[in-house]
């Protein structure tokens, strides 16, 4: 971005990136489709078509899934800011922004807080189709809210880590690939549909070290939601909450560190 004084902050110079990512909706509204459809379809699909088949104790299948189907949902959704800035870089249009008087910085938090609206779109769709099917949360207001700050956490370090991948890659169609590789074995390997004791003793092993299963059981804490047996103690597991906001405070610097490191290498003549 231009280096020339101007009298806007960086916060303004974002909000208009933001407003542009955003227009980009309005004019092709099917990008929604992940954030919206996808996650209507995983809640319905697992809860009536897997939902019989497995048994959680404490509480139905439908309270134990929703928790799991949020994590893997805004864990997918570093899909969306990698795919949308690599498309920008392909077609050259950082190229052209940077000949305006902008911050540098502005860019990359600007899709920062696009995609965010996409995230509180998905955590409200996912929890009112939840609410739908059978879901409740059973603990007070500030365990309620203290869950939706978790989900924001860790929605924004997918995102930083999503543009971070944009940014990395050499074309849009990588993005899929990579991402899907990355994220499908992670969220699997984990608490998210199954109990762990249900897994082979080594997959145990890999899904009690998995910091998903750690938010996972930390969201299902919060909202009062069954969280299985723990088979393999590990500090995370047994303290969820508390891991939990380690990751993701932990994965958010190093999204936002790693994001702007290599935007600004790329961008650098």
């Amino acid at each position: 971005m231009s280096t020339t004084p101007h009298s806007n902050t960086i916060l303004t110079d974002a909000t208009i990136f933001a407003r542009r990512n955003l227009e980009h909706i309005r004019q092709v509204p099917e990008k929604l489709t992940n954030v919206t459809i996808q996650p209507l379809m995983f809640v319905l699909l697992f809860a009536y078509v897997f939902g019989g088949a497995i048994k959680v104790d404490g509480a139905g299948y439908k309270e134990y899934l929703i928790g799991g189907i949020l994590i893997q949902t805004l864990a997918f959704g570093m899909m969306g800011p990698a795919m949308s800035i690599a498309t920008d870089i392909q077609e050259g249009v950082i190229d052209r922004f940077r000949s305006l008087p902008s911050r540098r910085s502005a860019y990359l938090l600007g899709h920062y807080l696009a995609e965010m609206v996409g995230s509180l779109l998905t955590i409200t769709i996912l929890l009112g189709t939840g609410f739908i099917v059978g879901w409740r949360s059973h603990t007070g207001f500030l365990h309620v809210v203290q869950a939706m700050l978790l989900l924001l956490a860790f929605a924004s370090a997918m995102i930083w880590l999503g543009l971070w991948l944009g940014i990395l890659v050499r074309s849009p169609d990588a993005v899929m690939g990579i991402g899907f590789v990355i994220v499908f074995p992670v969220t699997f390997l984990s608490n998210a549909f199954v109990p762990i004791q249900s897994l082979p003793n080594i997959l145990q092993w890999v899904a009690s070290v998995n910091p998903v299963s750690v938010l996972i059981a930390a969201v299902r804490t919060l909202f009062g939601n069954p969280v299985a047996p723990v088979t393999k103690h590990t500090w995370p597991l047994d303290h969820p909450v508390a891991a939990a906001w380690i990751y993701s405070i932990a994965l958010v610097a190093l999204g936002w560190i790693i994001a702007q490191r290599r935007y600004r290498a790329r961008t650098t003549d």
